[in-house]
């Protein structure tokens, strides 16, 4: 994993807006409907290519392939992975519970995904993975055509498939995260003998407290986390520390989110996950103060810091300032080099959705960019 030895790197959290095409397009085969499988491979292939373009001409070092071809950033699994069928009902985050007529009218505004979340209902295991050997030829051919200095591709987590795919097969949450764990290690190893970065999304250790946890105490939630982590380093015994980044965060969605748990409270079991960077939320009115947890906190030397200095839930574009503001502080905790300014999270974590406007998500990027450029004035 590069370093920011001589200036600090940019990145973002890895998904990116879909055209309406391809929104359309991935949609329509969510749905089962007929496709020209050549015309749909060739669209999601250019749309590789204009994304990765895009993010270059921003000024992002550390690209990803924009996740144009998943529906999600989860429910993707069920293509790749035996044992998932039907759908199951949405587990509504207990602050929107609190608030009914806001999430009812979040709904009602197509501000809700609507696609299936498919249940664990037999044994898993590896169904196909074409779709990945796609993912990975097509981001190949787009960086091919583009600068650089590194480029991650994202991958689920267990824990988070199981946040979104209840089980009603394995006798108990750990038995099917260890399936899954068993079952992913194919996809994580096929990306990093791809030659990319992985990034292993994980909210489920921020984001399943007020969802799948809601109804536990703080103590068990940490309890199930450390269960989460470790089926997750078990996942990755055979990948180098410093070819993960591991992303958390608490679910990108416009709502309250005051039953988010505190980053202090589950940092230290965080850690312990095997991936050398850890990418976090850092900007957003809930968590943007959160920056002295990892002041106060004693960070391991070989990790990485990708704090968030953007939001990605609004469309106001942060000026350079602030975010040379944002990286500094976390320069100054752990050393200018162990520090790549990143996003929140995605923009477009479910395809067709996001709050922030395509065009405003990569005047955003450029916004990254420049403050990461006067940040690097600063400390070096």
């Amino acid at each position: 994993m590069q370093l920011s030895n001589d200036r600090i790197l940019t990145t973002h959290v890895g998904s990116l807006p879909r055209s309406e095409k391809v929104f359309k397009l991935v949609f329509a085969r969510e749905e089962g409907k007929n496709l020209n499988k050549k015309e749909y491979d060739e669209i999601i292939a250019a749309a590789v290519k204009e994304v990765v373009k895009k993010q270059y001409e921003a000024g992002i070092d550390v690209v990803s392939d924009g996740e144009q071809s998943k529906i999600s950033y989860a429910t993707y699994i069920k293509d790749r992975l035996n044992g998932f069928e039907g759908d199951s009902p949405r587990n509504t985050p207990k602050d929107l519970e609190e608030f009914p007529e806001f999430s009812a009218r979040a709904s009602k505004s197509g501000g809700v995904p609507s696609y299936k979340r498919p249940r664990c209902s037999g044994p898993i295991s590896v169904k196909d993975m074409k779709p990945l050997e796609i993912d990975l030829e097509n981001f190949q051919n787009a960086l091919d055509k583009s600068k650089y200095t590194e480029a991650f591709m994202n991958s689920a987590s267990p824990g988070v498939i199981a946040l979104f795919q209840p089980n009603e097969y394995y006798k108990d949450h750990k038995s099917y995260l260890y399936a899954l764990s068993d079952a992913m290690k194919i996809e994580y190893e096929g990306i990093a003998n791809a030659g990319f970065l992985i990034q292993i999304d994980s909210p489920d250790l921020a984001l399943g407290r007020h969802v799948t946890f809601k109804d536990k105490n703080e103590k068990e939630f940490i309890s199930a986390i450390e269960l989460h982590i470790e089926a997750l380093n078990h996942a990755l015994t055979n990948i180098p520390s410093e070819k993960i980044r591991l992303h958390v965060c608490w679910g990108n969605y416009q709502g309250p989110h005051h039953y988010d748990i505190e980053m202090k409270k589950i940092l230290p079991t965080v850690l312990k996950a095997k991936p050398q960077a850890l990418s976090f939320e850092g900007s957003n009115p809930r968590h943007s103060h959160e920056w002295t947890v990892f002041r106060d906190i004693k960070i391991p030397e070989e990790k990485i810091l990708i704090p968030g200095v953007l939001d990605s839930t609004t469309n106001f574009v942060e000026h350079p300032e602030l975010v040379s503001e944002r990286i500094c502080r976390y320069a100054d905790i752990v050393g200018r080099n162990r520090v790549i300014a990143g996003s929140d999270c995605g923009f477009s974590t479910f395809a067709g959705f996001g709050s922030v406007d395509a065009d405003i998500t990569y005047e955003k990027l450029s916004s990254l960019a420049k403050g990461a450029s006067l940040a690097s004035r600063k400390l070096w």
